[in-house]
Parts: structure tokens; sequence; C-alpha cells
């Protein structure tokens, strides 16, 4: 019997998919437990498609409400059947880009208090028991701040979870704690291939970028190649915020993005499990002479 259970902490609706798609359908597939919790309703986000302009939140403020039918859609192709919202759909609002306005709303993500929001989370491990958890490193992978505080709030959780003196409810240890990352190796190929197909790329030199890490901070490949149909489809369900062109997609700037079917993992709490040869570059790894993690779950009895 498959008894491996995987949870993922996202900011918003299409975070999932972009981030960690091809990971999820994977485990999935195999018969694995994966539980999503998204944490706002992607509220702020800008819409694509201009017969739906009007959900915006500077018009009729319908977005949250529009996007958990599309996550709900993504969540059906990648085959994932558990997903929550933190704390209950608009429990807390998508606090917008770093800087703005919308940061110091009261019901903003980003002012959530740490521990009641971790509480939420903590309800959700000790009712799923899951091994491992996946979220952002501490800067959010960008620096939104709702993923910031995904990333703050997924660690509270992580330890108050374990404390039989915190809440309600058996105490759990989940065994290996992961941030999602991208190997800069992989950018550089991937932004050769999009110069190569003419697609419009974010900057000449992708160390200008504000995310992407070393190579030798990478501990764990996954390789879902065969699930990348599954991510593609799953990007076409959330259209209010990706455009989609196979290999290709992009968000509402329609500056051009790959989406990844071999995606990368670094570890930050746990124990690494046995290492192989990280899959050739040309598909999206990080070649010799690395060898990573292949399975989120190595090393967990």
């Amino acid at each position: 019997m498959n008894d491996r259970r995987l949870l993922l902490v996202h900011a918003h609706p299409d975070d999932e998919t972009i981030g960690s798609g091809a990971t999820m359908a994977k485990y999935a597939a195999e018969g694995a437990l994966v539980t999503l919790v998204t944490c706002t309703l992607g509220e702020g986000g800008e819409v694509i498609p201009p017969e739906l302009a009007h959900l915006a939140a500077d018009r009729d403020d319908t977005l949250g409400e529009h996007r958990i039918g599309e996550l709900a859609a993504a969540c059906e192709a990648l085959g994932v059947t558990d997903h929550r919202f933190l704390g209950g759909p608009g429990r807390w609002r998508d606090s917008g880009m770093m800087g703005v306005a919308s940061n110091d709303r009261q019901d903003a993500f980003w002012r959530a208090d740490l521990d009641e929001a971790a509480g939420e989370l903590v309800k959700v491990i000790r009712e799923v028991r899951p091994q491992v958890l996946v979220t952002y490193d501490e800067n959010g992978f960008y620096g939104h701040p709702d993923h910031i505080k995904a990333n703050r709030v997924a660690w509270r959780a992580f330890e108050l979870a374990a404390d039989p003196a915190f809440g309600e409810g058996e105490p759990w240890r989940i065994a290996k704690f992961y941030f999602t990352a991208m190997a800069r190796s992989t950018m550089r190929r991937s932004a050769e291939a999009m110069r190569e197909a003419d697609v419009r790329f974010l900057v000449e030199d992708v160390d200008d970028l504000p995310f992407g890490c070393a190579d030798e901070e990478i501990t764990t490949e996954i390789d879902a190649r065969a699930h990348i149909g599954r991510k593609i489809d799953a990007m076409r369900a959330h259209a209010t915020q990706i455009s989609v062109d196979p290999p290709w997609f992009a968000l509402s700037n329609d500056i051009g993005q790959e989406a990844f079917a071999v995606e990368h993992f670094i570890l930050r709490a746990g124990t690494q499990g046995p290492t192989v040869p990280a899959a050739p570059i040309e598909v999206g790894g990080l070649g010799e002479p690395y060898k990573l993690e292949d399975d989120l779950f190595a090393g967990i009895d």
C-alpha cells in the first residue's frame, strides 16, 4: 500500500502549478496523497483575457471567487484530490506586490498573525500527517510578501505540529521540509532555448533576476517528464493568469517562461536520502558531477 503523504503550501492559485505542478502530478499518479494548501484566493492578480477584465480588484473585485474554480480545475488536471484554503476560502486576502497599499489591509495575508495562521496549518498537518512538506524559501522565491509569509507560516507550523503543548490533535513530526528552487544552470539553458525560439525572455543575463540559486544548493531533482502534459493542462486551467504555448507560458507581462518538467528542490530540514546522478542538462537537470535525490521521500522508512 502506498502510504506516502506530501503537503505543499502555496500563496495563490497558479503558484502550485508553475512551481511544483509536474512533481504534484507525478506523486498523485503514483498513488501518494498530495495535499495542497493555498493561503489566499489571489484576488490581486492581473487578468489576461479582456472578456474577464471586469473581475479585477479595481473593478468588480470578484477575481478571487473566479480563481477558486480555476484552482479546482487545475487540481483535477494534476490528479490532486485534496485541496484546502488556509483557514477556509477568503480567510486571508492576497497582499499584492511588496510596497503597495494592499499590503496594509487588515485582512491581507502579509499582516496575518503568525501563530494564528500557522495554527490553521497545524490542523491540516495533524489530520493528514504528511512525511514531506514543500513551500518557498525565506525570500518567497522572488520576494512577494505572500510567498515570504507562506514560508514563515509553513516553518512555524512545522515546529508547532510536533509540539504536544500546542493546540488540539495528536502531535506530528514532518520528516523532511523542502523549498522550491530553480537552478541557474537550468535558467541559462532555458534562456538560450527561448532566444533560439524567438521567445521574449525576462532579461539578457539570468544573474540579474531576483530568483534562482547556485547549482550546488540544489539537493533534490524530480524528473516528471512523463507528467508534463498534466502540468500544461493545469496551467491552461488558470486562464485569468497564464497564457500557454507549450513548452512556453507567460503571465500578464507576456514575457516567456518555460514550463519545466524537471523540478528542483532544496532540503531545509531532515536527512537527505540516497542520491543518483542528476538528469542531463538538455532536459532541465543539472547534469554531472552533481548527484541529487530523485525522490522527495528518499530515506524515509
